[in-house]
């Protein structure tokens, strides 16, 4: 697609993973520079074709694996990556590793091969003053791209390793190391090779080389971590200047929610369960949860996701398959998550106690630094008994201490957004080119 000409405008590139999680943290930065006369183009897998268009962004669209025979949905890539690997969601985090982490990264390694041609071509087009990366792979494309770039680390912070604290995606307390060694020992041996893979791509394209032992390497121009400070790691060793953590990062929703009539009203709770749109697609995980809260006392609403055509709402439920989360969370009491970092730090942001189910990844990590830091609940996410879930809705409900706590934590992230901060510092470093 052709935009308009960029004049004398700045133009930033967004190049977020294809997923809705790092796409919403970087549209909320982009509606920041925006409003400052910024032009923000976002580099999107195909199948999110016209999903930023119609949020007012220009698009370039790039393919991560060869053209499907069929359209795909949006974020399909990793929709259809999931379902096939459904059966190692239940195993624990380092079981995880062989099975789903190492071809997760398998897989992204191969995207940033595929896309480097394209990528090249887009970037030579757009002559960005500055590009916006949030991945979790190096893209030698970004790297060699002839302007700064933005490293957006918006998965748990231990993606940054301190040998001091747990291990990335290991979901293994702060307080307690037993388990560090031997899950850092499997994570090695799980995706080792596949670093060094590369890193040799990385070599062969001409871009920097790649620290050892890691997937993508820190900036040195300006990183960023989203995560709230009261609940952000005591590292051994400081991270250097290029770094700043911005709190929260939410966007300005594409559309507004209000609770219908028939939920509307009435002191019963309201509860709002969202797993993400890869979690929101293991159907017997969902079926569970919606019969055990449609027997609760409470009001439910509910993400459906993209199997909603398969799930039934109760008579105390209202849902959709997508929902603008940040017009949803004010008015709703308690969360159930998967844990994923977007939505964990949106429920921070307004307040809200969460229920954590994690799934993979650092979602394991998130369920863990909540239920460590007094935010919310961490539970087995196919082995929770009713009760369980039931008893943690209501100690998230009742403890008022909790609540005052996060509506004090909330208060300080809504008056410094996160999104306006991390403008401020991407517009810096274009402006110095």
């Amino acid at each position: 697609m052709t935009g308009p000409p960029a004049g004398d405008r700045m133009t930033v590139v967004f190049f977020p993973e294809g997923a809705f999680g790092p796409t919403n943290n970087c549209v909320g930065i982009a509606q920041a520079l925006q409003r400052r006369g910024a032009r923000a183009v976002f580099v999107v897998e195909e199948s999110f074709a016209g999903t930023l268009a119609a949020q007012g962004f220009e698009e370039r669209l790039v393919r991560l694996k060869p053209a499907p025979a069929l359209p795909e949905e949006p974020g399909q890539f990793w929709k259809d990556f999931i379902r096939e690997t459904a059966p190692e969601l239940r195993r624990p985090p380092i079981e995880q590793l062989a099975g789903l982490v190492r071809p997760i990264w398998a897989e992204l390694i191969e995207g940033a091969r595929f896309a480097e041609e394209r990528l090249g071509q887009i970037f030579a087009e757009l002559r960005p003053a500055v590009i916006v990366e949030d991945n979790v792979v190096a893209f030698p494309a970004v790297l060699r791209a002839g302007c700064p770039w933005v490293r957006i680390v918006s998965c748990n912070p231990l993606e940054v390793e301190d040998r001091r604290l747990p291990p990335a995606l290991s979901g293994l307390p702060t307080d307690d190391d037993r388990g560090w060694a031997a899950f850092r020992a499997a994570r090695a041996r799980a995706v080792g090779d596949l670093q060094a893979q590369l890193a040799a791509l990385v070599a062969s394209s001409g871009a920097p080389a790649l620290p050892a032992g890691t997937f993508i390497p820190p900036s040195p121009f300006l990183n960023l971590t989203v995560f709230p400070a009261e609940m952000d790691y005591a590292r051994s060793v400081p991270l250097d200047g290029s770094w700043h953590r911005l709190d929260s990062c939410v966007r300005v929703a594409a559309g507004t929610y209000r609770l219908p009539a028939r939920l509307a009203g009435g002191d019963r709770p309201v509860v709002y369960l969202s797993l993400g749109s890869l979690g929101s697609g293991d159907l017997p995980l969902m079926e569970r949860l919606l019969e055990v809260l449609g027997r609760s006392p409470y009001r439910v609403v509910v993400s459906l996701g993209p199997q909603h055509q398969r799930l039934r709402l109760r008579e105390n439920m209202d849902g959709a398959p997508f929902l603008p989360q940040p017009s949803v969370l004010p008015q709703v009491d308690v969360v159930i998550t998967h844990g994923g970092n977007n939505t964990v730090t949106e429920c921070v942001h307004h307040g809200r106690p969460m229920v954590v189910l994690p799934l993979f990844w650092d979602q394991h990590d998130n369920a863990q630094r909540v239920q460590e830091c007094g935010f919310g609940v961490r539970l087995p996410t196919y082995e929770f008994r009713e009760a369980a879930l039931l008893e943690a809705l209501e100690d998230c409900l009742g403890d008022t201490a909790r609540r005052a706590r996060l509506a004090g934590v909330a208060a300080r992230l809504q008056a410094q957004p996160g999104t306006e901060r991390a403008a401020d510092l991407i517009a810096r470093v274009g402006a110095r080119r």
